[in-house]
């Protein structure tokens, strides 16, 4: 017999009939299952860190002042020349209203991207 459970509360979510030699349907099933459960909590990953991500962006806008397509782009470049990821940039950005210290690397980025984005406004 072939079973997949959620992780929540170990219900079943398919249960295949038990025979001699699972059939080529069955297997495709249980597969197609397997990946919309990875896909499901992969977004529901992102949609957990979205809304601090947004937070950030607000943050940015309000520093900068720029639109929120600057702001995206500046947490991105920040992110990518630290070779952080942007839920983290965005987490620690956040973070700082709650009187905790943005780390030197982010600190260092943000201010040069802020610098940037000042320079090409003033061009």
């Amino acid at each position: 017999m072939y079973q997949l459970t959620t992780r929540r509360d170990e219900r079943p979510l398919l249960t295949a009939v038990p025979s001699a030699v699972p059939s080529a349907g069955d297997a495709a099933l249980l597969a197609e299952v397997a990946e919309l459960r990875a896909r499901n909590e992969q977004l529901g990953r992102a949609l957990a860190t979205r809304a601090v991500i947004d937070q950030a962006r607000g943050m940015v806008m309000v520093l900068a002042p720029c639109s929120s397509e600057r702001a995206w782009d500046l947490l991105v470049g920040v992110s990518q020349r630290c070779n952080t990821k942007l839920r983290d940039v965005a987490a620690a950005l956040v973070a700082t209203t709650r009187d905790e210290t943005l780390p030197e690397p982010i600190q260092r980025e943000l201010r040069r991207e802020l610098r940037r984005l000042h320079a090409a406004d003033r061009e």
